[in-house]
């Protein structure tokens, strides 16, 4: 089980902080990382749902930096950007190069609940649409990884680079919420 001041990473991969970008996905390697980014993904839930157990409503609303969201926020943000990629995966699949809608994600966590629902209410979102896109992406076939969808903020992103992608998102955020827990003392 993972404790709640863990931080998982994948270090050899990318760090933490650090956006993935496609000289991160290096041919050679990428049936080794994609394993990797498959195992994150479907751990996120689990990760997450550690880096918040035991939390009061006080410290699910205090910020992890000046400016920064709090825990509660996160966990509605990982929510909401988790089902987007899901989406984002279906389409790809599905149409040639599809065009994906973009969302104002900073807007989204200042919705009243992203602020103030239970954390709860996204934890069971995630474990449910986790269970469902890791069924999905475990059957994905090698030539369907380099489809694309067009973001019209980023370019064109391959499923490879999306999945690399919330890898990341997901220890990203993670991190952020038990690092204030190391921070604080909780």
């Amino acid at each position: 089980m993972i404790q709640p001041t863990e931080v998982p990473t994948c270090p050899k991969l990318f760090p933490t902080r650090a956006f993935p970008s496609e000289n991160s996905l290096t041919p050679s390697t990428y049936p080794e990382q994609k394993q990797q980014f498959l195992s994150d993904i479907e751990q996120t839930p689990t990760r997450l749902r550690a880096a918040l157990v035991g939390l009061s409503d006080h410290q699910l609303d205090t910020p992890y930096r000046d400016g920064g969201w709090t825990p509660r926020q996160v966990a509605h943000h990982v929510a909401d950007s988790h089902m987007n990629s899901y989406i984002r995966f279906k389409l790809a699949l599905t149409e040639d190069d599809p065009t994906i809608k973009p969302y104002m994600e900073n807007l989204w966590a200042e919705l009243p609940e992203a602020k103030h629902a239970p954390v709860e209410v996204s934890l069971s979102l995630l474990d449910n649409l986790h269970q469902r896109w890791m069924l999905m992406l475990r059957k994905i076939e090698d030539v369907q990884w380099k489809r694309t969808f067009l973001h019209p903020e980023r370019g064109p992103m391959t499923l490879e680079q999306n999945l690399a992608l919330y890898s990341w998102h997901g220890r990203h955020h993670v991190a952020h919420i038990t690092a204030l827990r190391k921070k604080m003392g909780w």
